[in-house]
């Protein structure tokens, strides 16, 4: 049997199953799976966490140098946000140079980090229009199963809480943690046979005919938003993804309150 028809088995698996109420590992629509955080797991990073939701996995390290301001900020500092899908994490990626989902995976991220404003860019500056931190968050895709937005964006913001800011490397005093404004939560949903599930896994993303992550902030007002695939999603569905996004987030914080506001 071939691959294309391997996927289109599997496809109409997951479709049957949620036109009936059900998911492949038997949760709920609307629950996530089991979510481990785990932060500092880089010894040679300013910040690092580890995240798992399910069976994907991803780990997140911040480094911390100084550079230029951009010219049109040149009292604020910079993050620079990237994302490698290493091949042996799913059988999409391929080797070489950032493709398409990386930098999507990367952009969402980063946009709910800006979008949020978490950290305070005008604390990053040293001397206006000359130096100022730069931030670079990397986001490694160990294994994908679905869903890595959610688990980049968790990873992202315990590891900035988890960052020491490295002034004795040049000579620098100052504060030696981040100023975290602001702890962005995502959210991810898709549609199947009329029904939004939450946290898809990889075979319920491959089923999806549309999907959207909403990111949000602590009181509950949107610093992003993604949508995915070709389908179309209609305004009232929007706002029922909205809502139910909301909740989950809520629910977030409260179970990683402790991470992600202390850092671990």
């Amino acid at each position: 049997m071939g691959l294309e028809i391997m996927d289109d088995v599997k496809r109409d698996y997951v479709y049957n199953l949620v036109r009936g109420g059900m998911r492949e590992d038997g949760r709920g629509l609307l629950d996530y799976r089991e979510i481990k955080l785990e932060t500092g797991v880089i010894k040679k990073a300013e910040g690092s966490a580890r995240v798992k939701i399910g069976n994907t996995e991803v780990i997140v390290g911040v480094k911390l140098g100084l550079g230029e301001p951009f010219p049109d900020t040149p009292d604020k500092g910079v993050i620079i946000t990237n994302a490698e899908l290493v091949p042996l994490a799913s059988p999409e990626f391929e080797p070489g140079p950032p493709n398409e989902d990386s930098v999507q995976l990367a952009r969402v991220v980063d946009r709910g980090i800006r979008g949020s404003e978490a950290i305070d860019l005008g604390e990053l500056c040293i001397e206006e229009g000359e130096k100022v931190w730069i931030v670079f968050i990397d986001i490694h895709v160990l294994d994908n199963d679905g869903n890595l937005v959610d688990a980049a964006t968790l990873g992202a913001v315990a590891s900035l809480l988890n960052t020491r800011i490295p002034n004795e490397r040049y000579g620098l005093t100052g504060k030696d943690t981040l100023d975290i404004q602001e702890r962005p939560v995502a959210v991810t949903m898709v549609e199947i046979g009329g029904e939004i599930l939450v946290d898809p896994s990889y075979n319920e993303e491959n089923a999806a005919a549309s999907g959207l992550t909403v990111i949000f902030n602590e009181d509950g007002t949107i610093s992003g938003m993604q949508k995915y695939w070709s389908g179309s999603i209609g305004e009232e569905e929007i706002m029922k993804m909205v809502e139910i996004g909301a909740e989950r987030a809520e629910e977030l914080r409260r179970e990683f309150q402790d991470q992600i506001k202390t850092g671990g």
